[in-house]
């Protein structure tokens, strides 16, 4: 064995073994530099493999992306997916690679220079202290006078003691200076060769893995060369179509005059127009327009779902306009809107007015065949304005409607004679009709029953929603709940009179309701029980998606037209007396479905017809009893969404506005807002609640919506003409507090609808709907609220915060 230092020339303390120390001394030193060099190099080495395999992931990931992009080309989704994994194996290779190099490089050599070089330092400072203490015992010893035998024997015990320490250091230090030497060159060779093992196993890895991908990437190779031949072969008869339809004559617009009535697709005419907006500015914007299915539809994009203009083109006409600046305008008017549409040139103008002429004079025609039909399976009010063959676009208003609220229980038939198939429906109320008891229930004012059809207006999708939760069932139990104890039997279809007396006794003077009673909740009957059939009705509805709501522009209004006007109209288009009759005997289609412009009655007379004896007393003391409250029964039902229950309130006499004086006068629409239903807040407002009224903190139903993150909820209340500048107490404004907490959806449609205020302020346009933008946005988040409120960002806040 060599050693590097000899442990005699140790105990000697030779000038030979002070060279030798100071020798190995410099050699370990420069070591420890080396070492501290490589292990810095081999951690920087690792951070950049790390980044490497980090990059190649995202890379690795790119390539997965574009596989799933190209998921309709099965070549290029497959050998994309499989070279993205085979890259991940190889990411997966090299973070072993560089694990086991820090192992073997890193770990190992950075815990002999801590451990090992450590020791020898450690030894090191002790040797040349021990050293020192020796050096000065000799000194003193020599020092010492002979005639001082004390001194003398002090100073030969100290450097005795000295000397014996000094070669005991020593030694260890000798022996720590030799296994260092020794053990330097296994470390770094161990380390080393650990460090090639881990690159060997890299590489056989990498190598057996695109050996098995080999005949794959050779086989994908040959395909490839097929895919080139294949797409030069194609782009030569794509550059020959090319020079044969530029070759072309495009200089008239004759190829763009082209319709067909009978198109496969149902698409009779369809291209560019220039359609002028209903809002202040009047401005004109390009759409796409197309004649499909009895309908004038547009849209701005392809995906985007068609706006409805006209929804039956037999209620339309279309005329020239030369009345205004613009060229080649024409205007498409309608019962309760007027359309101003621009062509690209007049040859564009005039087939776009003969595919509307030849499409309504067509509709006529199918329609005129199928009214025969309908005939022996509706109502007379319906006749040739319904038909089984419509578009799905028309599923998705009236038919959808219509099939969706007969679906209910008991709404098979008119909730007041027993006619099937009725029409038309009162939405505060919750019931279906048919078109002789809906004109009775018009005459008995909007604070009683609001009217709308069934087939021709369009369902806002929160009202249709308050249709389908209560139905004819639920109400009659409580309209008609002592009609048998009174022995008096319901009118027949057809017995005019006696339906207006009886209409008026059932929902005016409220005589049949049971006056006594409250349930304290709601029978088990009231349950809604859908039947087999109607279910799988209500399926095939649900696959056609949610209703398409219409343009602002087609907002429900007052009639352009008065009968006679209407009249003209008809006789324009040549209908068939069998239609003229039954527009005249449907007065939904001059009647607006706006319900606060429906006329209020004349004053209700008194009848005897269902006025037992002692029994005549006014409808609001019905309720006049210490036992019963029904302000406070709606109060409580409106929190727990029971519909059922609220409308027994209502029939027996409850205040829509009824303010609980113990709950901070909190109504029954904040009590709604709480529960968090968007139903019931809207049969409220249709029963007449008051959607300004505020509590004591001076919050309304806008405020307690906003608080607690309820968007649908706004929107509702900003569409029913909510005072969105009210103040609490503490002087914050619903659009405050939505900033405070944050919620984009809420100050979204609170900022829209102030800036649509104020633009309709100052441009004077008080009672218009407002900007078509403000009413598509505002259309989007009911169609949300209703029909999908998860995607509603809910932003949920505690209403004490504030």
């Amino acid at each position: 064995m060599k050693m590097t230092v000899d442990f005699e020339e140790c105990l000697k303390d030779s000038p030979r073994f002070r060279a030798a120390l100071e020798e190995v001394e410099g050699d370990v030193a420069e070591l420890e530099l080396k070492l501290d060099k490589l292990v810095k190099l081999c951690i920087a080495m690792i951070d950049t493999g790390k980044a490497f395999c980090v990059a190649n992931k995202q890379f690795m990931n790119g390539i997965r992306d574009l596989a799933q992009y190209s998921s309709n080309d099965t070549v290029v989704e497959t050998s994309l997916t499989k070279f993205s994994d085979s890259l991940q194996e190889m990411i997966n290779f090299h973070t072993i690679l560089f694990d086991q190099t820090q192992r073997s490089i890193k770990a190992q050599l950075q815990n002999f220079v801590k451990e090992d070089l450590r020791k020898f330092k450690d030894a090191k400072k002790q040797f040349e202290k021990v050293s020192e203490e020796k050096e000065n015992a000799l000194v003193k010893n020599a020092q010492v006078q002979r005639n001082k035998q004390h001194e003398v024997e002090e100073a030969t015990n100290i450097l005795t003691a000295t000397r014996k320490c000094f070669r005991h250091i020593a030694l260890d230090y000798v022996l720590q200076i030799n296994v260092l030497q020794s053990k330097r060159r296994s470390e770094i060779l161990k380390s080393m060769l650990s460090f090639m093992y881990a690159h060997l196993a890299f590489f056989h890895q990498g190598y057996d893995l695109f050996s098995e991908l080999g005949p794959y990437m050779k086989d994908l190779g040959a395909q490839l060369d097929r895919l080139v031949v294949d797409a030069a072969k194609e782009k030569r008869e794509m550059e020959q179509k090319h020079s044969t339809i530029q070759q072309k004559d495009f200089s008239s617009d004759d190829s763009k005059l082209e319709y067909n009535v009978d198109a496969a697709n149902g698409i009779v005419m369809e291209g560019y127009l220039f359609k002028r907006a209903s809002n202040a500015f009047k401005t004109w914007n390009r759409r796409w327009f197309s004649i499909q299915n009895n309908q004038l539809v547009y849209q701005k994009k392809f995906k985007d779902n068609p706006t409805v203009v006209v929804e039956d083109l037999r209620l339309c006409t279309v005329k020239h306009c030369e009345d205004i600046e613009r060229r080649f305008c024409f205007e498409v008017v309608s019962p309760t809107k007027s359309c101003m549409l621009q062509a690209d040139s007049e040859k564009l103008r005039q087939a776009w007015i003969k595919a509307v002429q030849t499409s309504i004079a067509t509709a006529y025609r199918e329609k005129g065949d199928e009214s025969e039909k309908l005939d022996k399976k509706s109502s007379p009010s319906t006749g040739s304005l319904d038909s089984g063959n419509e578009s799905k676009d028309k599923l998705l208003k009236g038919e959808s409607a219509l099939q969706r609220v007969q679906c209910i229980p008991g709404n098979a038939s008119c909730c007041d004679c027993g006619l099937a198939d009725p029409r038309w429906a009162s939405i505060n109320l919750g019931i279906t009709l048919c078109i002789e008891c809906s004109g009775i229930h018009r005459s008995l004012g909007v604070h009683f029953s609001k009217v709308r059809s069934l087939t021709l207006d369009t369902w806002e999708p929160e009202l249709l929603k308050l249709m389908c939760e209560l139905g004819n069932d639920v109400i009659n139990r409580v309209y008609e709940a002592n009609l048998g104890k009174m022995g008096i039997k319901k009118p027949q279809p057809g017995q005019r009179q006696e339906k207006e007396a009886y209409i008026r006794a059932k929902y005016v003077e409220r005589k049949f309701v049971d006056k006594y009673s409250i349930s304290s909740s709601p029978p088990e009957q009231e349950k809604k029980i859908v039947s087999k059939s109607c279910e799988e009705k209500r399926l095939s509805i649900s696959k056609l998606g949610p209703m398409v709501a219409v343009n602002s522009d087609e907002a429900r209004r007052e009639s352009l037209f008065c009968p006679d006007e209407l009249d003209s109209l008809f006789s324009y288009f040549d209908t068939s007396s069998k239609l003229r009759s039954i527009k005249s005997n449907d007065s939904g289609i001059q009647q607006s479905s706006d319900d606060g412009r429906e006329s209020l009655p004349s004053t209700v007379s008194a009848n005897s017809l269902y006025d037992p004896e002692g029994e005549r007393q006014d409808s609001s003391v019905l309720l006049d009893s210490k036992h019963l409250n029904p302000g406070l029964q709606l109060y409580r039902a409106s929190y727990e969404k029971n519909l059922p229950k609220m409308a027994e309130a209502l029939a027996h006499g409850a205040d829509v506005n009824w303010a609980n004086s113990e709950e901070n006068k909190a109504t029954p629409l904040i009590q709604a807002v709480l529960g968090g239903s968007l139903v019931t807040c809207e049969f409220l407002l249709q029963n007449g609640a008051n959607v300004n009224q505020r509590d004591v903190q001076g919050r309304g139903p806008l405020h307690h919506a906003t608080v607690l993150g309820h968007t649908g909820q706004v929107c509702l209340f900003l569409k029913r003409g909510a005072n969105q500048h009210a103040t609490d107490e503490e002087g914050k404004d619903p659009l405050s507090i939505a900033v405070e907490a944050a919620n984009a959806d809420i100050v979204t449609l609170l900022r829209l609808a102030r800036m649509n205020e104020e633009m309709r302020e100052s441009e004077g346009l008080y009672g218009q709907p407002g900007d078509e933008t403000y009413q598509d946005i505002f259309r989007d988040f009911s169609q949300m609220a209703s029909n999908n409120p998860e995607k509603l960002n809910r932003f949920q806040q505690d209403s004490q915060k504030f």
